[in-house]
């Protein structure tokens, strides 16, 4: 048994090795690499496509006027820069793709042409045929059933109190994987789309409808892409939104600002249309941000930032909604590096999206199982309000659900199962994981008709029982 003396004993040896009082626990030097989303592109790195001074590539009239949309200017632009191996693959991918064609300068110059093959800006919108796989048999050219929520022509209301409004069904480039492909851009050897022009007249018919709908307070306004709008309509359909009583909040979702940010800087009319509804909705309380669509931290510039911080300085929220997309995020390390860098220009990274299952990307889908493991990592790497959400838009409209949400899933079939009881109670969703992420037996397992139909009975008798 210890007495008191020894007590006092013991602290005295205790202070004595103590260490000494100017010794800190400090982290050791940090890793240069870990600090990579700090250093963007700047300088004139457009010189060796462009040979344009900086207030023409900064100029958005240039950039529209210089975007390609026809496969012999793409490739003309090409000729010398490209290695001629690669442009007989793209014309091939061009031909069995969904999207047509459409970049800008901008997007064009920040692709290695040494590699291109492996560039994560041109994965994202010049196919190639040597990459194209096989697609699933579940996928479908509208896999959310966007037109079934359509109450009227371009407004989809699927969630109670939200509604996505596509006033258009252009943008200033044209995604690969772009989930409604059915609609957007022209027709291509693979797909003839739905019109949803520029038309005021059927706009009339959404704004009927939503100011008839007292749940309704949220509206999207997207496509298309609200970058292609004209200042006069970004006004009016702002304006007319906003002074519905009924409606609290809306959002113009671009992709402009991760492929063309020089319009925010040189396209006054359109900027301050954009501030005047953002400035009405802040006076009538109400909110009014932009959704972006960043994919790779590659897409973000010096110019990102400059334009970033002319939408900062004039109260715009922006937030961001990236898609999972094999070769060009799906790794820890570039999506944490993306979400970083969207930090560092006051982009809020809002949600990572599992690739939608839409037809002729199927090369660029991965299966959840990466999903779930990237946001596993990402996931206290940075501020918790500066983390995405990982979803799955499920399948047959049952809306966003978080990844590891699941009822059900099975990593040899490739199927999960998601419920969506406040949007579509009682019904079931299947998210099905790309072919070649499977076994070379189950790939083939999934060309037969009767095998497909037990392994998606397995799953949702499974779901039925609870979360597995």
């Amino acid at each position: 048994m210890s007495t008191a003396e020894d007590n006092v004993v013991d602290l005295e040896t205790k202070k004595n090795h103590a260490a000494p009082p100017d010794v800190r626990k400090v982290k050791p030097p940090v890793d240069p690499d870990t600090l990579d989303h700090l250093k963007m592109k700047d300088g004139e790195f457009w010189r060796y496509m462009y040979d344009v001074d900086k207030a023409t590539f900064l100029d958005y009239k240039w950039q529209m006027k210089n975007s390609l949309y026809k496969l012999d200017k793409l490739f003309d632009s090409l000729e010398g820069v490209a290695p001629k191996e690669f442009l007989d693959d793209a014309a091939e991918g061009f031909r069995r793709a969904p999207m047509a064609v459409r970049v800008t300068p901008y997007l064009l110059s920040l692709i290695n042409w040494e590699d291109p093959w492996n560039d994560p800006i041109r994965t994202q919108f010049i196919p190639v045929a040597s990459s194209m796989v096989l697609d699933h048999p579940m996928l479908k050219l509208d896999s959310l059933h966007e037109q079934e929520d359509a109450p009227v022509p371009g407004l989809t209301h699927r969630y109670p109190d939200k509604a996505l409004f596509l006033p258009l069904n252009t943008c200033p480039v044209y995604c690969r994987f772009c989930t409604r492909s059915y609609a957007i851009g022209i027709d291509t050897e693979t797909v003839e789309k739905v019109q949803l022009k520029v038309d005021p007249e059927r706009w009339e018919q959404a704004f009927e409808y939503i100011a008839s709908r007292p749940e309704l307070e949220d509206i999207v306004i997207s496509g298309g892409d609200a970058y292609n709008l004209a200042a006069k309509h970004i006004l009016n359909l702002g304006t007319r939104l906003l002074e519905m009583d009924n409606i609290k909040r809306i959002r113009f979702a671009s992709k402009g600002p991760a492929v063309m940010p020089m319009k925010i800087l040189t396209d006054d009319a359109w900027l301050d249309a954009l501030s005047r509804v953002n400035d009405l909705g802040r006076k009538l309380h109400k909110h009014v941000c932009l959704h972006t669509h960043f994919n790779t931290a590659n897409e973000i510039t010096d110019i990102t930032r400059q334009a970033m911080n002319v939408l900062f300085e004039r109260g715009i929220t922006v937030r961001n909604q990236s898609v999972l997309q094999t070769g060009v995020n799906d790794n820890k390390h570039d999506m944490t590096r993306l979400v970083k860098r969207l930090g560092e220009v006051n982009v809020h990274a809002y949600y990572v999206y599992q690739h939608d299952m839409v037809s002729g990307v199927e090369d660029l889908r991965t299966s959840l199982q990466t999903n779930l493991d990237i946001e596993k990592w990402v996931r206290g790497s940075l501020a918790g309000f500066n983390t995405p959400t990982f979803v799955v838009d499920a399948p047959g409209g049952g809306g966003k659900r978080v990844a590891h949400g699941y009822e059900y899933y099975n990593r040899e079939t490739g199927v999960s199962v998601y419920t969506a009881p406040s949007v579509k109670p009682g019904q079931f969703f299947t998210y099905f994981d790309p072919l070649h992420s499977l076994s070379e037996d189950m790939q083939a397992r999934w060309q037969d008709p009767v095998e497909q139909r037990i392994m998606v009975d397995e799953a949702l008798s499974a779901a039925q029982q609870g979360p597995r």
